[in-house]
């Protein structure tokens, strides 16, 4: 069994092998945080959306149906590496930025073929038939 704690990010996956506790299908799926640990079950507040709003709702589920999320690895795991690199950038003296870049687009090229001909394609032009 896994140890849960109030304040833990955790993952609603109904386990159809036991019945007691079993989430709502509407919450199948979703990630919500624990606001109260019982013996055998955990409460999680999870967003629902009803009609045009999000509610917060409290629900308690047994541990058989509840995952420590893994929405966070990413992020620790880059906030341990961005204290590494400042260190060793401080002890350097050179200034290195940790924010995240998006990806950029790839340079323009011209393919080009070895002996091929270039072939046009076109569509056959459409043909009403009476």
């Amino acid at each position: 069994m896994k140890v849960y704690k109030n304040g833990d990010i955790v993952d609603i996956k109904g386990c159809g092998t036991v019945t007691k506790g079993m989430p709502y299908k509407a919450y199948h799926g979703k990630t919500g945080r624990v606001y109260n640990v019982t013996k055998r079950a955990v409460g999680v507040i999870v967003n629902k959306r009803v009609k045009g709003r999000i509610m917060a709702k409290k629900i308690n589920l047994r541990v058989e149906h509840i995952r420590h999320s893994k929405c966070r690895d990413d992020f620790l795991n880059r906030v341990v590496k961005n204290e590494l690199v400042k260190k060793e950038a401080k002890a350097s003296g050179v200034f290195v930025s940790t924010r995240r870049a998006p990806v950029v687009p790839r340079s323009s090229h011209t393919v080009k073929g070895k002996g091929i001909a270039v072939e046009e394609v076109c569509p056959i032009r459409y043909e009403f038939i009476a």
